[in-house]
Protein backbone atom coordinates (compact mmCIF):
# COMPACT_ATOMS: atom_id res chain seq x y z
CA UNK A 1 0.00 0.00 0.00
CA UNK A 2 1.59 3.28 -0.82
CA UNK A 3 2.33 5.46 1.53
CA UNK A 4 1.33 9.25 1.60
CA UNK A 5 3.29 11.59 2.93
CA UNK A 6 1.37 14.37 4.70
CA UNK A 7 2.62 18.08 4.63
CA UNK A 8 1.71 20.57 6.89
CA UNK A 9 2.42 24.28 5.17
CA UNK A 10 2.02 27.49 7.36
CA UNK A 11 0.71 29.65 5.10
CA UNK A 12 -0.47 32.75 4.17
CA UNK A 13 1.63 34.12 1.21
CA UNK A 14 1.16 33.38 -2.32
CA UNK A 15 4.22 30.90 -2.34
CA UNK A 16 2.31 28.87 0.03
CA UNK A 17 -0.65 28.80 -2.11
CA UNK A 18 1.40 27.83 -5.15
CA UNK A 19 3.16 25.02 -3.72
CA UNK A 20 -0.56 23.68 -2.39
CA UNK A 21 -1.45 23.73 -6.02
CA UNK A 22 1.72 22.07 -6.94
CA UNK A 23 1.43 19.56 -4.31
CA UNK A 24 -2.43 18.42 -5.15
CA UNK A 25 -0.94 16.58 -7.79
CA UNK A 26 1.30 14.88 -5.94
CA UNK A 27 -0.70 11.22 -5.25
CA UNK A 28 1.64 10.61 -2.36
CA UNK A 29 0.99 13.78 -0.76
CA UNK A 30 -1.33 14.91 1.31
CA UNK A 31 -1.38 19.17 2.40
CA UNK A 32 -2.67 21.05 4.94
CA UNK A 33 -2.42 24.60 4.60
CA UNK A 34 -2.72 26.67 8.20
CA UNK A 35 -3.86 30.23 7.83
CA UNK A 36 -3.26 32.89 10.82
CA UNK A 37 -6.63 33.86 10.21
CA UNK A 38 -5.56 37.68 9.95
CA UNK A 39 -7.01 38.25 6.87
CA UNK A 40 -10.83 38.45 6.83
CA UNK A 41 -11.52 37.16 3.08
CA UNK A 42 -8.55 34.81 2.46
CA UNK A 43 -7.73 33.05 -1.00
CA UNK A 44 -7.76 29.43 -0.21
CA UNK A 45 -5.62 27.01 -1.70
CA UNK A 46 -6.55 23.30 -2.82
CA UNK A 47 -6.15 20.49 -0.12
CA UNK A 48 -7.30 20.65 3.54
CA UNK A 49 -7.15 24.30 5.32
CA UNK A 50 -6.75 25.28 8.83
CA UNK A 51 -7.90 28.98 10.40
CA UNK A 52 -6.13 30.16 13.44
CA UNK A 53 -2.97 29.75 15.76
CA UNK A 54 -1.91 26.72 17.57
CA UNK A 55 -1.22 28.02 21.05
CA UNK A 56 2.74 28.36 20.77
CA UNK A 57 5.13 25.68 19.63
CA UNK A 58 3.96 22.83 22.26
CA UNK A 59 0.68 23.62 20.55
CA UNK A 60 1.95 23.09 17.12
CA UNK A 61 3.78 20.39 18.01
CA UNK A 62 1.18 18.27 19.04
CA UNK A 63 -1.00 18.83 16.32
CA UNK A 64 1.69 17.92 13.81
CA UNK A 65 1.80 14.59 16.17
CA UNK A 66 -2.15 14.11 16.67
CA UNK A 67 -2.56 14.62 12.75
CA UNK A 68 0.47 12.63 11.57
CA UNK A 69 2.20 15.40 9.98
CA UNK A 70 5.51 14.13 8.28
CA UNK A 71 7.26 17.22 7.26
CA UNK A 72 6.84 21.10 8.22
CA UNK A 73 7.35 23.76 5.81
CA UNK A 74 7.30 27.34 6.82
CA UNK A 75 5.94 29.37 3.48
CA UNK A 76 4.58 32.37 6.29
CA UNK A 77 5.43 35.87 5.38
CA UNK A 78 9.02 36.82 5.49
CA UNK A 79 8.14 39.07 8.49
CA UNK A 80 6.43 36.62 10.33
CA UNK A 81 9.34 35.79 12.72
CA UNK A 82 7.46 34.33 15.81
CA UNK A 83 5.37 32.27 13.39
CA UNK A 84 9.49 30.93 12.37
CA UNK A 85 10.49 30.13 15.60
CA UNK A 86 7.48 28.88 16.97
CA UNK A 87 8.00 26.16 13.84
CA UNK A 88 11.68 25.41 14.50
CA UNK A 89 10.82 24.36 18.30
CA UNK A 90 7.61 22.32 17.11
CA UNK A 91 9.71 20.54 14.43
CA UNK A 92 12.11 19.72 16.91
CA UNK A 93 9.51 18.57 18.87
CA UNK A 94 7.44 16.25 16.87
CA UNK A 95 10.68 14.79 15.30
CA UNK A 96 9.47 16.38 11.61
CA UNK A 97 12.10 17.95 9.08
CA UNK A 98 11.51 21.64 8.12
CA UNK A 99 12.01 23.59 5.42
CA UNK A 100 11.71 27.26 5.08
CA UNK A 101 10.22 28.48 1.73
CA UNK A 102 11.22 32.69 1.13
CA UNK A 103 10.72 34.53 -1.78
CA UNK A 104 14.23 36.29 -2.42
CA UNK A 105 14.26 39.99 -1.00
CA UNK A 106 14.52 43.19 -3.18
CA UNK A 107 17.42 44.34 -4.59
CA UNK A 108 18.23 48.02 -4.64
CA UNK A 109 18.87 49.67 -8.33
CA UNK A 110 20.60 52.57 -9.66
CA UNK A 111 18.41 55.60 -8.77
CA UNK A 112 16.77 53.99 -5.73
CA UNK A 113 17.16 56.22 -2.85
CA UNK A 114 16.60 53.58 0.12
CA UNK A 115 17.05 53.96 3.27
CA UNK A 116 17.44 50.14 4.98
CA UNK A 117 15.90 50.16 8.91
CA UNK A 118 15.44 47.05 10.91
CA UNK A 119 12.37 47.94 12.18
CA UNK A 120 9.12 49.96 12.06
CA UNK A 121 10.14 52.49 15.06
CA UNK A 122 13.14 52.77 13.36
CA UNK A 123 11.12 53.83 10.41
CA UNK A 124 9.30 56.63 11.98
CA UNK A 125 11.96 58.26 13.43
CA UNK A 126 13.45 58.74 9.84
CA UNK A 127 10.43 60.22 8.44
CA UNK A 128 10.20 63.69 9.52
CA UNK A 129 13.56 64.15 7.58
CA UNK A 130 12.52 62.18 4.56
CA UNK A 131 9.23 63.75 3.67
CA UNK A 132 5.68 64.96 4.66
CA UNK A 133 3.28 62.50 2.81
CA UNK A 134 3.90 59.05 3.09
CA UNK A 135 2.53 56.14 1.15
CA UNK A 136 2.63 53.54 4.22
CA UNK A 137 2.50 49.86 2.49
CA UNK A 138 3.79 47.90 5.84
CA UNK A 139 0.00 46.43 5.99
CA UNK A 140 -2.42 47.14 9.08
CA UNK A 141 -0.17 45.42 11.73
CA UNK A 142 2.08 47.76 13.78
CA UNK A 143 0.68 50.96 12.46
CA UNK A 144 1.15 52.12 16.16
CA UNK A 145 4.50 52.93 15.35
CA UNK A 146 3.67 56.14 13.30
CA UNK A 147 0.90 57.13 15.82
CA UNK A 148 3.32 59.32 17.63
CA UNK A 149 2.92 62.84 18.44
CA UNK A 150 6.12 63.50 16.47
CA UNK A 151 4.11 62.39 13.17
CA UNK A 152 1.12 64.44 13.97
CA UNK A 153 1.66 66.92 10.90
CA UNK A 154 2.51 64.28 8.47
CA UNK A 155 -0.21 62.77 6.27
CA UNK A 156 -0.29 59.03 5.59
CA UNK A 157 -1.91 56.54 2.76
CA UNK A 158 -2.14 53.46 4.67
CA UNK A 159 -2.59 50.68 2.20
CA UNK A 160 -3.63 47.27 3.39
CA UNK A 161 -5.55 44.49 2.52
CA UNK A 162 -7.96 44.77 5.84
CA UNK A 163 -9.51 47.90 7.69
CA UNK A 164 -6.67 49.07 10.53
CA UNK A 165 -7.56 49.47 14.02
CA UNK A 166 -6.38 52.17 16.72
CA UNK A 167 -3.78 53.45 17.52
CA UNK A 168 -2.89 54.15 14.28
CA UNK A 169 -1.46 57.63 12.48
CA UNK A 170 -3.63 61.00 13.16
CA UNK A 171 -3.78 62.28 9.67
CA UNK A 172 -4.27 59.38 7.29
CA UNK A 173 -6.76 57.47 4.09
CA UNK A 174 -7.00 53.96 4.09
CA UNK A 175 -6.66 52.17 0.47
CA UNK A 176 -7.90 48.91 1.13
CA UNK A 177 -6.41 47.21 -1.46
CA UNK A 178 -4.58 43.48 -2.43
CA UNK A 179 -1.78 43.01 -4.90
CA UNK A 180 -0.73 42.59 -7.36
CA UNK A 181 -0.62 46.20 -8.14
CA UNK A 182 0.51 48.03 -11.59
CA UNK A 183 3.33 49.79 -12.13
CA UNK A 184 0.80 52.62 -13.74
CA UNK A 185 -1.39 52.11 -11.07
CA UNK A 186 1.42 52.52 -8.43
CA UNK A 187 2.93 55.58 -10.59
CA UNK A 188 -1.04 57.47 -10.48
CA UNK A 189 -1.05 57.21 -6.69
CA UNK A 190 1.87 58.55 -5.88
CA UNK A 191 1.25 61.90 -8.47
CA UNK A 192 -2.62 61.92 -6.88
CA UNK A 193 -1.43 62.33 -3.34
CA UNK A 194 1.31 64.03 -3.84
CA UNK A 195 3.60 60.86 -1.84
CA UNK A 196 7.29 62.35 -1.07
CA UNK A 197 8.43 59.08 0.90
CA UNK A 198 7.61 55.26 0.75
CA UNK A 199 7.63 53.21 3.80
CA UNK A 200 7.95 49.15 3.00
CA UNK A 201 8.99 46.08 4.48
CA UNK A 202 11.17 43.78 2.13
CA UNK A 203 8.45 41.21 1.63
CA UNK A 204 10.36 40.29 -1.84
CA UNK A 205 8.51 39.51 -4.65
CA UNK A 206 7.02 40.45 -7.88
CA UNK A 207 3.59 41.50 -6.45
CA UNK A 208 4.07 44.70 -5.04
CA UNK A 209 7.58 45.50 -6.18
CA UNK A 210 6.19 47.91 -9.14
CA UNK A 211 5.41 50.71 -6.07
CA UNK A 212 9.65 50.57 -6.05
CA UNK A 213 9.85 50.95 -9.51
CA UNK A 214 7.50 54.09 -8.96
CA UNK A 215 9.07 55.47 -6.29
CA UNK A 216 12.65 55.36 -8.28
CA UNK A 217 10.88 57.19 -11.39
CA UNK A 218 9.42 59.54 -9.08
CA UNK A 219 13.02 60.31 -7.42
CA UNK A 220 11.52 60.12 -3.84
CA UNK A 221 13.04 57.91 -0.58
CA UNK A 222 12.20 54.68 0.04
CA UNK A 223 12.41 53.27 3.75
CA UNK A 224 12.51 49.80 3.91
CA UNK A 225 12.44 47.73 6.92
CA UNK A 226 14.77 44.52 6.48
CA UNK A 227 13.82 41.32 7.05
CA UNK A 228 14.54 39.14 10.13
CA UNK A 229 16.81 36.40 9.14
CA UNK A 230 15.67 32.98 8.54
CA UNK A 231 16.28 30.81 11.85
CA UNK A 232 19.76 28.90 12.24
CA UNK A 233 19.82 25.59 10.96
CA UNK A 234 16.23 25.57 8.55
CA UNK A 235 16.90 24.75 5.43
CA UNK A 236 15.59 27.33 2.73
CA UNK A 237 14.23 27.17 -0.55
CA UNK A 238 13.50 30.34 -3.10
CA UNK A 239 10.27 28.90 -4.45
CA UNK A 240 7.49 26.61 -4.42
CA UNK A 241 9.10 24.30 -7.07
CA UNK A 242 11.85 24.37 -4.78
CA UNK A 243 9.78 23.03 -1.94
CA UNK A 244 8.48 20.68 -4.40
CA UNK A 245 11.44 19.11 -4.58
CA UNK A 246 11.90 18.75 -1.32
CA UNK A 247 9.16 17.42 -0.68
CA UNK A 248 9.11 14.65 -3.37
CA UNK A 249 12.63 13.91 -1.62
CA UNK A 250 10.55 13.00 1.41
CA UNK A 251 9.09 9.71 -0.34
CA UNK A 252 11.71 9.04 -2.64
CA UNK A 253 14.44 8.68 -0.21
CA UNK A 254 12.11 6.43 2.05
Amino acid sequence: MMHVKHVLVLGGTTEARRLAERLAGEPRVRVTTSLAGRVAAPRLPPGDVRVGGFGGPDGLALWVREHRVDAVIDATHPFAATMSRNAVLAAAQAHVPLLALRRPGWVAQDGDRWHSVASLAEAAELLPALGERVFLTTGRMGLAAFAGAGLDAMWFLVRSVDAPELPHPRRMEVLLDRGPFSLEGERELILRHRLDVLVTKDSGGDATAPKLTAARQAGIPVVVVRRPPVPEGVPVAATPDEAGEWVRGLYTSG
